[in-house]
């Protein structure tokens, strides 16, 4: 998360009187209005260079208005996925870019903006085909059909079906959902059999 002013903060009031309420909140100074759709368009075009160069791609950004400060939020990801590392690393260099793109002389962001980067979680549609391919594996939805993602190639993906295996094509495909899955009862590994063995034999050798 990066934080990144223009102005410096003006002293806070150190005399021990408190200002009426509205006073006060008429002195901070809300978010510049901007277009968010073409700050966006912006931002995209700023950052999306610098994701490909670190081998991460980008999967949405928005920017929003909150209070006196404008909010990114980028989402990033990769075959194999990102970790807390890769975060901070690229978050640092898609701050240095927006500073840098501003610093050039270039309108991004007008005032504050305050910077949030991660990657998709599992609610996030599956819409492309690389979505499709790092979830190989996963049970998801789509299309009213529930099955198991079992291969994916450059024309479509192939599901597994209650057992039968069902091709269907990108053009056919509509955004799909990964599904949680909970783990049977009667498959789950509690991990106390040993235990269990152990007591047992305690109890015969005595």
């Amino acid at each position: 998360m990066t934080q990144r002013g223009r102005a410096g903060a003006r002293p806070g009031n150190r005399s021990g009187a408190h200002k009426p309420r509205e006073e006060a909140e008429q002195r901070t100074p809300a978010a510049p209005r901007i277009d968010l759709g073409a700050a966006k368009a912006r931002v995209q075009a700023v950052i999306e260079p610098v994701i490909q160069k670190a081998g991460y791609d980008l999967e949405d950004v928005n920017v929003s208005r909150a209070g006196r400060r404008h909010v990114v939020r980028v989402l990033v990801d990769t075959d194999g996925g990102i970790n807390l590392d890769g975060v901070a690393v690229v978050s640092r260099e898609i701050s240095a870019a927006l500073d840098a793109a501003e610093e050039s002389g270039g309108e991004v962001l007008a005032g504050e903006y305050q910077l949030e980067v991660g990657s998709p979680g599992v609610d996030r549609p599956l819409t492309l085909p690389r979505h499709w391919r790092r979830n190989r594996g996963r049970l998801v939805a789509v299309n009213g059909l529930t099955g198991r993602v079992v291969d994916v190639d450059d024309a479509g993906v192939v599901l597994d079906v209650d057992g039968v295996s069902r091709a269907v094509t990108f053009a056919e495909l509509g955004p799909g959902r990964v599904q949680i899955e909970f783990k049977r009862l009667d498959e789950a590994d509690f991990g106390d059999e040993d235990d269990d063995d152990d007591e047992e034999d305690g109890e015969g050798g005595e």
